[in-house]
């Protein structure tokens, strides 16, 4: 079964994110880069003045094996680095053509 793993995070760890897709062996994403938004943790990122800073979005469909080793990884960055900002979200991927 598959899994669409979505990663938000603070653009200044996008070398951690990346490092920890490659600790799990993904190789095929698709990131979405420069994003705003705000989170509870990390704060308002709007690229602006007043709430400068972006976000990226990361996207990985993948075996389930593989989004629970995600998953494990990113949580590990979250304790590590949580004053940056960095959530996961895991959805269902229903059909892959």
């Amino acid at each position: 079964m598959f899994k669409m793993v979505m990663v938000a995070y603070n653009e200044a760890i996008d070398l951690e994110v990346m490092e920890a897709l490659d600790s799990c062996g993904l190789k095929n994403y698709t990131k979405v880069i420069g994003v705003f938004g705000r989170g509870e943790n990390s704060g308002t990122h709007l690229g602006n003045d007043v709430w400068p800073g972006r976000n990226n979005l990361l996207y990985a469909a993948c075996e389930e094996k593989v989004a629970k080793q995600l998953i494990a990884s990113i949580k590990e960055l979250r304790k590590k680095l949580s004053k940056e900002g960095i959530k996961a979200f895991v959805l269902p991927v229903e059909e892959i053509t």
